[in-house]
């Protein structure tokens, strides 16, 4: 089994990985501004700011992989790059995978096609701010980090989040950069999500790479 941090491990998609993890057995650790109403068992919760890097370097040192779910509003709408840097930096010294909870707006509707984020007629405009941010992050932040970081960014489908939580259904589907369209109309709930994410760290057949999760 491994040791995973999970950098952001309150949130939606963090919540869900934790929960996955631990599951499975997995030592894991979830880092985050606020700690869970309801703790998952056998979980280490540490309460700690992202900006503070003497505490992410605390969290991230001793893990055998890093995954991080975080967004790019509130205290972080300016800093989220740089604190990616940050965690990109630190897992990079301590030479563990970064594995990201990437969003859809990054990925491509053909191959070798402009992401959606070129056109985001498809999301409110209160969100273009983010998913441009979110974005530049896989297509620019990542790709210029060391070689020697093994970082993989994990796309979920269009319609992801706790206003959609959908049903766990134990299945999904893997692509790459070209977004999977869904087979049943379905999107991917958080469950199935943190299913393929977890997978992904446990088989580690992906390097440096942006990947996709759907049905």
């Amino acid at each position: 089994m491994s040791r995973i941090t999970v950098i952001g491990g309150t949130s939606y998609a963090g919540s869900a990985i934790v929960a996955e993890a631990a599951a499975r057995g997995h030592e894991v650790t979830a880092y985050s501004r606020s700690l869970p109403d309801s703790p998952i068992p056998n979980v280490t919760y540490v309460q700690g700011d992202v900006s503070d890097e003497s505490a992410l370097a605390a969290v991230i040192e001793g893990a055998d992989v890093v995954a991080a779910a975080l967004a790019p509003r509130g205290a972080l709408a300016d800093s989220f790059r740089d604190v990616y840097r940050t965690i990109a930096r630190l897992a990079d010294a301590v030479k563990v995978p970064l594995i990201i909870v990437g969003g859809f707006s990054s990925l491509r509707p053909a191959p070798g096609a402009p992401r959606y984020v070129t056109d985001l007629s498809h999301a409110p405009a209160e969100y273009h701010a983010e998913l441009t941010t979110v974005t530049a992050l896989v297509a620019d932040d990542l790709p210029a980090t060391p070689v020697t970081l093994d970082w993989v960014f994990v796309s979920p489908a269009g319609k992801f989040g706790s206003h959609v939580p959908g049903e766990r259904l134990g299945r999904y589907r893997i692509g790459d950069d070209v977004a999977l369209q869904p087979k049943d109309g379905g999107e991917i709930s958080g469950a199935d999500y943190a299913l393929g994410f977890v997978d992904v760290i446990e088989q580690g057949n992906h390097h440096r790479a942006h990947i996709n999760l759907g049905y």
